[in-house]
């Protein structure tokens, strides 16, 4: 199915990242049920918060090691796809599945005061989304793409200020909040117009920008991200190369990829906004019934 076929067990489903993730879920399991005791903790973590971090190590699976994440060496829309939901959709979801405890005994220590500034929300907002605009300027992105240890460093770093990024969108330790609830409206907005240039030069683009996508020697070298030997066996077998799997020209592949991205974000953004804005709607009518009861008691 698109192309899966010609490809190995191994090569669609990456067996020790898979191992790997699974580890993650288990401990992730036991840390926030019957472990949980040995961090001083008595309540469970509420089933759908568990479920909901279990769904995005899944995902993140998928989209960087099972069949998503080949399909996205194939062409460049599912590469988007990938994008999307490796860093705007598993960030929101990790840290709401993972307890304020948790977070609370991993950084609440000496060690990591002298780092606090890497959480300044302005510094997050505009390193993620630089990072994120410069990784898809062509020749930054092919030369990321066909170098596989720098590839996979890149994406361990893009992962983790897409988590800082989002923490302050909705913090998991309320107390550690670094923005006030109304002004994170504002926060979301910045993200979804920071990023709006690298994607309107994608779809707009007149002719295909990234060689991996339309030139097979290129396409070959950066397939041993998930392919395992040598690229010219890729060559022979597949001398077209991404053309041969792309069900559309290049020009077209990119020009899908940069409005998918572009939507799956602003669908994101406006989920997270619509949720920031009831938390603070339910926020502020409870002040409200609270004056109202104390101005009440009061006259009484």
């Amino acid at each position: 199915m698109l192309g899966l076929e010609y490809f190995s067990f191994n090569d669609v489903w990456s067996p020790v990242f898979m191992v790997f993730m699974m580890t993650v879920g288990v401990l992730y399991t036991f840390v926030v049920g019957p472990w949980r005791t040995h961090f001083g903790q008595t309540e469970t973590v509420p089933l759908k918060r568990q479920i909901t971090f279990l769904l995005g190590i899944f995902l993140l699976y998928l989209a960087q090691g099972g069949p998503l994440s080949l399909l996205g060496h194939l062409m460049f829309t599912f590469h988007m796809v990938d994008m999307a939901i490796s860093y705007f959709i598993v960030p929101p979801m990790l840290l709401y599945g993972i307890p304020a405890w948790l977070w609370k005994w991993a950084f609440d220590r000496k060690f990591w005061r002298p780092f606090r500034f890497l959480a300044n929300p302005l510094l997050n907002l505009f390193l993620f989304n630089f990072v994120f605009s410069v990784y898809h300027v062509p020749d930054v992105h092919d030369w990321i793409m066909v170098h596989t240890t720098i590839h996979r460093l890149f994406y361990l770093f893009l992962l983790i200020v897409a988590m800082l990024n989002w923490w302050h969108v909705n913090t998991p330790v309320p107390e550690w909040a670094r923005i006030k609830p109304l002004a994170r409206l504002g926060y979301v907005f910045g993200n979804g117009l920071l990023l709006t240039p690298a994607c309107v030069l994608i779809i707009f683009a007149g002719t295909p920008v990234f060689a991996i996508y339309s030139d097979p020697q290129v396409w070959a070298l950066a397939m041993q991200y998930c392919v395992s030997g040598d690229p010219a066996d890729l060559l022979r077998q597949f001398s077209d190369g991404p053309a041969f799997f792309n069900l559309m020209t290049a020009l077209e592949d990119q020009q899908l990829g940069g409005i998918i991205m572009k939507f799956l974000q602003e669908f994101v953004n406006i989920v997270a906004l619509f949720i920031i804005f009831m938390q603070w709607y339910r926020q502020e009518k409870a002040k409200e019934n609270e004056q109202s009861w104390d101005d009440a008691t009061g006259a009484i």
